[in-house]
């Protein structure tokens, strides 16, 4: 197969290849046989079809698939010999491809449009200055953090009287329509919910047995909440406007847990914490490692920008990029096409620097590195459902089940790429650390 690629032009050029005879004709008759083996025609035994009228019926669709998937092929190794950087994929150039006639023609020429990757410098010196911040963790972070763990881990008590937070079981009654009232027994309600502060006032220091006379569209101002706590439809709650009882039958507290060795346990394990001083110093440390990601993360959105601002001048064959686009989302719309292709040409841009960073610092992503963060990230997520120490080997099963998973699998898998080009370049910018508190660390990101 013939090659010719013509001078280079706003940064696309045109692949032209000549397919021959000799490039696919032992490949075709190789498909007609097996054809022939295979085919079941009235009139023929099973592999005894005459050639030529398997020939006849298939030849020309055999010959052009394997012309298209001679063409795939050889299109791919010649970019790869030839070590071209493209943009996306090569797209046919139907102006510059000459018919073809599959019953006249024994050679073929197909001219294929490429785009190719802009010359630039992503790479950062210590003319780039970078901070890493340093997020002091005080007494009252741990302080919030020990009582955060101290209500996770608390109980429901029975109560005798209202308290702040209490939520009231009993039965709900309309007042003034004695024909046929709304009614609703094990009613659940919670007066920290309430909007109106003298209706709120009403059940304050209120006792099991007391009944109480409110208002309970007064009370939360929602037709929403009003209609779930009397069981009704929304639309039937917008004509709520009369009084009703509540007969308190019941009080629940939500206690927090005793700063004890059993709270020590469930945080942290058995037999891991010695004291409270000890709990308080744990606390402290799992604070601490939380802020430093925290900080990894700023760090590396910090150098991404530092980065694509050495890639702002950096110019892209967008009008071939938009006919790409479209060629691979039959689904895109011009005006879709209009709105998305900003943020789609600054992602290229990134990730045209990721590659060229990771070959000059000769970063890999090994398969270790992968299962490690999706361990990270499944701690991260057991984490926030107030699971604190889920078994590693429960972890490691959690992590496998989510690499199956293609897209997270790639979502990974670029993470860890991006953190080890984010690494590489804090060994190059010039990177002041400084402590921050973490009030002023959130202000930051706004």
């Amino acid at each position: 197969m013939k090659f010719e690629q013509s001078e280079i032009k706003d940064m696309t050029a045109v692949l032209t290849l000549t397919v021959e005879p000799a490039d696919y004709q032992e490949n075709v008759q190789k498909e007609l046989r097996q054809i022939r083996q295979k085919a079941n025609i009235p009139g023929f035994r099973p592999g005894m079809v005459p050639v030529g009228l398997v020939k006849k019926m298939y030849g020309k669709g055999v010959m052009a698939e394997v012309i298209n998937r001679e063409i795939g092929t050889q299109l791919s190794k010649y970019i790869e010999d030839n070590k071209l950087q493209i943009l996306g994929d090569p797209l046919p150039n139907e102006e510059l491809t000459p018919a073809v006639d599959f019953d006249n023609q024994d050679t073929f020429t197909f001219a294929f449009d490429i785009a190719l990757a802009p010359e630039f410098d992503a790479n950062l010196s210590a003319k780039n200055k970078l901070t890493w911040y340093n997020i002091t963790v005080t007494d009252e972070m741990v302080d919030n953090q020990v009582n955060g763990y101290a209500t996770r881990f608390g109980e429901y008590v029975d109560a005798e009287q209202v308290e702040d937070g209490d939520v009231l079981k009993g039965l709900l009654r309309e007042v003034g329509n004695e024909t046929d009232p709304i009614q609703k027994e094990n009613a659940m309600l919670n007066p920290a919910y309430m909007k109106d502060k003298k209706q709120l006032a009403l059940f304050k220091g209120a006792k099991k047995g007391d009944v109480i006379t409110f208002n309970p569209m007064k009370a939360y101002d929602s037709e929403v909440e009003v209609a779930s706590m009397l069981d009704i439809k929304k639309d039937e709650a917008k004509n709520i406007t009369a009084d009703f009882t509540f007969e308190i039958q019941g009080i629940t507290r939500h206690q927090a847990a005793k700063i004890d060795g059993e709270l020590f346990a469930k945080v942290y394990g058995e037999n891991n914490v010695k004291d409270e001083a000890d709990f308080r110093q744990k606390v402290r440390e799992e604070i601490e490692s939380n802020m430093a990601e925290d900080s990894k993360y700023k760090f590396g959105l910090d150098v991404k920008e530092a980065v694509m601002k050495k890639m702002e001048k950096v110019e892209l064959p967008e009008t071939f990029l938009r006919r790409w686009v479209k060629a691979t989302n039959e689904k895109m719309t011009d005006e879709q096409l209009d709105k998305d292709f900003p943020a789609m040409v600054n992602e290229l841009k990134w990730h045209l620097a990721k590659d060229q960073l990771m070959k000059k610092y000769d970063i890999k992503v090994e398969k270790e590195d992968v299962e490690a963060y999706a361990k990270e990230v499944a701690r991260m997520q057991f984490m926030q459902y107030g699971l604190m120490h889920v078994d590693d080997q429960y972890l490691t099963s959690y992590a496998q089940e989510m690499l199956k998973k293609d897209d997270q699998l790639r979502g990974i898998v670029e993470r860890v790429a991006e953190n080890k080009v984010y690494d590489a370049l804090k060994g190059v910018a010039k990177v002041e650390e400084k402590a921050i508190s973490h009030a002023d660390f959130g202000k930051l990101f706004q």
